[in-house]
C-alpha cells in the first residue's frame, strides 16, 4: 500500500524533493505538499483504492505523512474510519 501511495505522491504531490528520499513518517507539508496537491492526492488515492474519504477525514492530519495516509486508507477499507 505504501508503495502505491508513494507512486501517487510522486505523480500528484508536486513536491520539490524526490518522494523516495522521504521517510514514511516524514511531514509531507514540511516537504512542500500544498493544500491543492493534497486534494489531487486524495482524488488519486480514492481512484487507486476504490474508496471515498468521508468528510471528517478530509483534514491535514490524514495527509500529514505516508504513514498517516496508509493508516487512514486502511481505516476506510476496514470500515473503521478512525483517523
Amino acid at each position: 500500500m505504501k508503495d502505491k501511495i508513494r507512486e501517487l505522491l510522486g505523480k500528484l504531490g508536486g513536491l520539490p524533493v524526490a518522494v523516495d528520499t522521504l521517510a514514511d513518517g516524514a511531514d509531507l507539508y514540511a516537504a512542500g505538499l500544498s493544500s491543492f496537491a493534497s486534494v489531487q492526492l486524495m482524488l488519486g488515492i480514492e481512484d487507486a483504492f476504490d474508496i471515498e474519504f468521508p468528510d471528517h477525514l478530509l483534514n491535514r492530519k490524514s495527509f500529514a505523512s505516508i504513514d498517516a495516509i496508509a493508516e487512514t486508507v486502511t481505516a476506510i477499507l476496514d470500515g473503521q474510519e478512525a483517523a
